[in-house]
């Protein structure tokens, strides 16, 4: 096993521990999970303009979205943020790893493990209770599962970047609030990127955090044709490799003028 697969295998295995702050997130996705159901079809309700997505589609949308919650980057990794703050990130880079790799293997298990450990129990209990609809086709199913795969990497060198960043701040909250903003509106975490007017869709096509949780869901929905999976891998193909360049290469800047105690 390398060492990067047993960096995963042990943090992913660690985290898997926290089953009972994974009954407090399921509790949570589900009591937000219904909020948002009630709010959309409220609005279905009130309206007869025609749709883009039916509120099936809709319903099945937000319960997918809330139980890949975890799966965002929603904040710095605080084991990574506090050896920034310590110093003690020195360590880290005298070890016989790429330092970038061995914060995107972490970041992979953090983002992994938590949404295995929700998402297994809510799936179910929102298909048979809350109207969660199953893939519109196995081809469906291969696309969101191959797409998922993909923003599950996307996730983790956007994570990564938000770490890197803490080489030039104090505190990492700051970045950590403004990538919640932007990620909880522009994925479609909040509201389906097909209810946006026109406008609006043109930019947020072709920004990353589309490829987070807009694409893998219209897939499993059928919204996006599975024939559409090759340049939808690509676009989140595209935006994992700007992330990983930019990144390293940041990184690799910060490392050169990094300062611990004085030295």
């Amino acid at each position: 096993m390398s060492a990067y697969a047993a960096i995963f295998s042990a943090r992913f295995r660690t985290l898997l521990q926290y089953r009972a702050a994974a009954v407090a997130g399921l509790a949570t996705q589900l009591f937000w999970g219904v909020i948002r159901v009630m709010i959309f079809t409220a609005f279905y309700s009130s309206s007869s303009a025609e749709q883009p997505m039916s509120l099936a589609q809709v319903v099945t949308y937000i319960w997918l979205s809330q139980a890949m919650f975890r799966l965002l980057p929603w904040g710095v990794d605080p084991g990574i943020r506090q050896m920034i703050r310590s110093g003690s990130v020195a360590y880290e880079m005298l070890r016989p790893l790429d330092v970038y790799s061995l914060w995107v293997t972490r970041a992979v298990a953090n983002h992994a493990a938590p949404t295995l450990l929700r998402a297994a129990p809510m799936v179910p209990v929102a298909f048979l209770l809350f109207g969660l609809q199953g893939p519109d086709s196995p081809a469906a199913f291969v696309a969101w599962v191959l797409s998922m795969c993909a923003a599950l990497m996307l996730s983790a060198v956007m994570a990564t970047f938000m770490a890197i960043l803490m080489l030039w701040t104090v505190s990492g909250e700051g970045i950590g609030r403004l990538m919640m903003i932007a990620m909880g509106f522009f994925s479609g975490m909040y509201v389906p990127l097909p209810l946006f007017p026109d406008w609006a869709r043109r930019v947020l096509d072709v920004l990353p955090w589309r490829g987070l949780v807009d694409i893998p869901l219209r897939l499993y929905m059928g919204h996006l044709a599975p024939s559409e999976l090759p340049p939808l891998l690509a676009f989140q193909g595209v935006w994992i490799l700007v992330f990983v360049v930019t990144g390293r290469s940041i990184l690799s800047l910060g490392a050169k003028r990094l300062v611990i105690q004085g030295g």
